[in-house]
């Protein structure tokens, strides 16, 4: 593993999204990493032959391709085990699947699987995540243990619901103990590991969340100026759930719920946002709030299709989340090509709706969803200055016949990112790198000298 202060560099197709439709790519390019961050990028040759005050260990493995760490803006830690399970709709899903999954995430349980989880996010290539752990304070330390031992981006939060919460406390004991718990994994938590772990105040969803919980988890955020994520019109049932229950408190909508609690802010992420009204985008686009993009969990529960195209409009940051375990697997490639599949869907009986290319798709998982989180200027593309999150594609695992060098060679930028999207997964990714170090490597690969 490289060690902070080591000077290298990587060889390969270099590829990345500066901006929503713009991809750069360099054929035989290079990036040198020094002290964690990007110090030169170019192409190989060039950067090769240039003298420096120290010799460059070189990275070289054939035909790869070089990417921004992928961003994986919405998960959950202890649903991991049911992936695939109870293909139903949202609400029906969780009481019958999830809440007793996450109810056994505690403990022995808790302890096991949390290593796991954090591997496979790196195995797939993702380098930075937000997270939803269980509602027990000790399934979010034991989340931040392993996310420490990982190397990994994280941003962790306990799941806060006092309404139908699958706890044992009742709903007024419920309040108090989640908040408190919620402040002290925040003050233990947040900002740790020179700011690579970070706290989000995790409130599920209006469904599951008092108006006072809403309204202290704002505060407690506000406080120690961290994250806060919840769900959001993600479901039909879900908005009619809503209504009910707050459209007595002068709520105008779904949206409107979370404004008057204060949930609204530059640091929160609401998940999914499918059925919202122009009203709602306008609110979240002023409140500068960011959206998590789930498409695969969309699709496997039937939600429906997001409006990507208003919420761009308005000019709301957006990431691309995997939501497992409604979402069946953590591979962000997989989840850019269901974004996609998602908008050719609503062509279908939209006329005039252009198409989500493949290089926008890949934006929302890299410097999109870096911007989302607030990260934009330290993550999400290769250049010079970025702190160094990034992956390793073997290109020969994508193609259909990987002895053809021929066909390697003249992939182009666009090509090189098609058979990611389309075909890209963790038995490609060969390295993937946190800060300039090495948080997991292919083991068909032995340690390099």
């Amino acid at each position: 593993m490289e060690e902070d202060g080591d000077l290298f560099g990587i060889r390969g197709f270099l590829i990345d999204a500066p901006e929503f439709g713009d991809l750069r790519g360099r054929r035989d390019g290079a990036i040198i990493i020094e002290n964690g961050r990007i110090s030169a990028t170019g192409d190989y040759d060039d950067l090769r032959r240039r003298q420096r005050p120290k010799p460059v260990r070189w990275i070289e493995r054939g035909p790869v391709a070089v990417f921004p760490g992928l961003i994986d803006c919405h998960t959950h830690l202890p649903q991991y085990s049911a992936v695939a399970r109870g293909e139903s709709e949202l609400l029906p899903w969780l009481r019958q699947h999830i809440f007793p999954v996450e109810h056994e995430f505690t403990g022995p349980k808790a302890r096991a699987e949390a290593p796991q989880f954090f591997h496979e996010l790196a195995r797939h290539g993702t380098t930075t995540a937000m997270v939803y752990a269980a509602i027990f304070e000790d399934s979010c330390e034991i989340g931040f243990e392993a996310a420490k031992q990982s190397g990994l981006r994280v941003i962790l939060g306990k799941t806060m619901m006092d309404l139908g919460s699958y706890g044992q406390l009742q709903p007024k004991k419920v309040l108090s103990v989640s908040l408190l718990q919620s402040e002290r994994l925040c003050r233990k938590w947040h900002r740790t590991e020179e700011g690579r772990l970070e706290y989000a105040f995790s409130p599920r969803f209006a469904v599951t969340c008092s108006e006072k919980l809403m309204r202290s988890a704002a505060e407690l955020a506000t406080r120690f100026d961290a994250y806060l994520q919840t769900h959001l019109a993600e479901n039909r049932e879900e908005l009619e759930k809503v209504h009910h229950l707050y459209m007595g408190m002068g709520a105008r909508d779904y949206t409107h719920v979370y404004e008057q609690c204060g949930l609204l802010t530059p640091k929160t992420m609401l998940g999914h946002c499918i059925h919202l009204n122009p009203r709602e985008i306008a609110a979240i686009a002023a409140a500068h709030s960011s959206v998590a993009h789930c498409p695969t969990s969309n699709l496997f529960l039937g939600s429906g299709l997001i409006k990507l195209d208003q919420l761009l409009k308005a000019g709301i940051a957006i990431g691309l989340g995997s939501d497992v375990a409604a979402g069946p697997e953590l591979n962000m490639w997989q989840v850019m090509r269901a974004a996609i599949d998602v908008q050719k869907a609503r062509r279908a009986y939209e006329a005039n709706l252009r198409p989500l290319r493949p290089s926008e798709a890949f934006y929302l998982a890299t410097h999109g969803g870096a911007r989302a989180l607030g990260k934009a200027e330290v993550i999400g593309t290769l250049d010079i200055g970025k702190e160094a999150d990034l992956i390793i594609v073997d290109l020969a695992a994508l193609v259909p016949y990987p002895q053809d060098r021929e066909t390697l060679g003249a992939l182009s930028t666009e090509d090189v990112l098609a058979l990611c999207v389309y075909r890209g997964g963790p038995h490609a990714n060969l390295e993937t790198y946190v800060r300039g170090k090495s948080v997991y490597r292919a083991p068909k690969f032995a340690p390099l000298s």
